[in-house]
């Protein structure tokens, strides 16, 4: 099952989380309030397109959403596009909704690179492999199991 995959990675990273079911929700508002945190504090992972079978992970607080722009100059490219719900389940092994870097399935050359907007701090949650499944970390920890690249690669939503 996706989630206990989710977990078992974390677990495997060796740092400290905890698993949080607060059963499906409708949005990213109704989630955080499922949760008991505000929306920034939960931490959505989008799939992101560079080229053919050429995926990144973007880590983005829930009240943000990503700036094209910003993330094309971070990664020196000129087009980028968000993948259909089944190419991303495909890259990652995750639904769209239960994305999480932690046991997403790898790429050719190994795991999906990430990237981290700054204002990815504190105590977060992240999907956790599953529809109302949340993995409760420090980002802190995520950036630096995951090797992220940390940078400004959100708007406002």
């Amino acid at each position: 099952m996706s989630a206990e995959r989710a977990a078992a990675a974390v677990r495997a990273a060796g740092i400290p989380f905890t698993v949080t079911e607060a059963g499906p929700a409708r949005s990213l508002a109704e989630a955080a309030e499922l949760l008991g945190v505000t929306p920034d504090r939960i931490v959505k992972t989008l799939v992101v397109r560079r080229g053919d079978d050429d995926f990144l992970l973007v880590l983005v607080p829930g009240d943000r959403s990503i700036s094209w722009p910003k993330l094309r100059t971070l990664l020196g490219v000129s087009r980028l596009s968000m993948p259909s719900a089944d190419e991303a389940q495909r890259a990652t092994g995750y639904a769209r909704g239960t994305i999480t870097p932690f046991g997403a399935l790898e790429g050719p050359a190994g795991p999906w690179p990430v990237v981290a907007d700054e204002r990815v701090t504190g105590t977060v949650s992240l999907g956790g492999g599953a529809h109302g499944v949340g993995l409760r970390v420090e980002a802190a920890d995520v950036v630096r199991v995951v090797a992220a690249t940390v940078a400004d690669v959100t708007d406002p939503a």
